[in-house]
């Protein structure tokens, strides 16, 4: 007679009651809040709004800023997290630490210290001036900003991954002939691919919705360096509730569209 054993945790229904529960209050209950606010407009109403050029620039200015500044921090934060993670040097531990620091920062401070930097005025900024790059009040600086600010994403997500992956695996692949590049193709890229996409996407969303550390030095001009938290935000001071609700809206259904994309993409690779 076989005998049961009791979890540690407690059992499914009462854990999924807690998750349901908790994912109702704090994200469900909210977003469906929002939906029915905007559900009072019209579609012409709704599309008046979403479709006016103002809103459209913020838009194509929000996501493209993200997804640079998530692709930039694809490639950096891997190699930061390789460096971590396979080799011991001096200073590592101030590098590990620095690298949270963007968690800790508050986002407004980082934004100051950055247009302090980079405005016309600042030391890097009239570098970069003298070779006739503007970084401040533009999408670059703003790509800056969102970079700064994402990159624990990508290092966070992909050192664990690294870590896991046996060297002797590399190892046993240079001994069988294998070159660096073979190497990375056929034994790295497969086993920390996904964990990538991951690292994508949590900094893709979080540079979609930041809005400290632009505010500053994006400048803030209609139809060239507005994003869309702040038009939201204008629309708010205006008193304009149903417009700032169907932005966010439009704003809600492309995230969800783009990181549905890339957890599909990202199961199919795991799959593969």
């Amino acid at each position: 007679m076989s005998r049961s054993i009791s979890p540690v945790i407690p059992g499914f229904g009462l854990t999924l009651g807690y998750t349901l529960v908790y994912l109702s209050l704090l994200v469900l209950i909210p977003l469906g809040a929002m939906f029915v606010h905007a559900a009072q407009l019209s579609w012409a109403e709704f599309w008046s709004i979403v479709s006016a050029p103002r809103v459209q620039a913020a838009l194509k200015l929000s996501f493209a800023t993200a997804f640079a500044a998530a692709a930039i921090n694809g490639i950096i934060g891997t190699l930061l997290a390789w460096a971590l993670v396979r080799y011991t040097f001096p200073g590592r531990k101030v590098i590990e630490a620095m690298i949270d620091l963007p968690f800790a920062l508050p986002t407004a401070v980082a934004g100051i210290a950055l247009t302090a930097l980079y405005a016309p005025s600042g030391m890097l900024g009239q570098l970069a001036a003298s070779w006739g790059v503007k970084i401040a009040y533009t999408p670059i600086g703003i790509t800056l900003a969102l970079t700064f600010v994402t990159l624990p994403f990508v290092v966070r997500t992909l050192q664990p991954v690294l870590a896991d992956i046996p060297r002797e695996v590399e190892e046993a692949a240079a001994c069988l002939g294998a070159k660096p590049l073979q190497v990375f193709r056929h034994v790295l890229l497969p086993a920390m691919l996904p964990a990538w996409l991951t690292g994508f996407s949590l900094a893709f969303a979080r540079g979609v919705g930041e809005y400290g550390s632009v505010i500053f030095i994006a400048g803030n001009m209609p139809m060239k360096t507005e994003i869309l938290p702040l038009l939201i935000m204008v629309k708010l001071d205006q008193y304009d509730y149903h417009g700032a609700t169907a932005i966010g809206v439009l704003m809600l259904l492309v995230s969800f569209i783009l990181l549905l994309l890339i957890n599909l993409l990202q199961r199919q690779i795991a799959k593969s």
